[in-house]
């Protein structure tokens, strides 16, 4: 479900070609650039993985019931699908709030495959941007 989403997400984007005046479209606000606390791998855990990246998927209620959550992060490492990393993130791990998109996340713990078959990290630990 995360995989079928992040693509549906990523190749959803785009379209025609962009005949706005950029001159006259209106000013945005820019957010200031986060920061987030690196994620590290624990000692001797040869699969372990860590990443940081910008959330542009959430899934705030796993079908399993189990409690977890699962993001998915642009992420040049590419672990799941190329340019982007899926995040399963355990009950006792999840943030509350829970971060959603464009939020900027870290995290680390073994690379596992999914329920789809997609690798994906199981976090460890976990840290969400400021």
């Amino acid at each position: 479900m995360v995989v079928v989403a992040a693509l549906a997400v990523v190749t959803g984007c785009g379209g025609g070609g962009d005949t706005t005046d950029r001159a006259a479209a209106p000013h945005r606000e820019r957010r200031p650039a986060a920061r987030v606390a690196p994620s590290r791998c624990p000692a001797g855990l040869p699969s372990c993985r860590s990443t940081k990246g910008r959330i542009i998927y959430v899934e705030r209620v796993d079908p399993d019931g189990d409690g977890d959550a699962h993001f998915v992060v642009i992420d040049p490492q590419s672990i799941t699908l190329p340019g982007l990393t899926a995040i399963d993130v355990r009950a006792g791990l999840r943030p509350q709030p829970l971060p959603g998109p464009g939020d900027l996340i870290s995290a680390a713990g073994p690379v596992q495959t999914g329920s789809y078959g997609q690798h994906q990290i199981h976090a460890f630990e976990l840290h969400v941007g400021h």
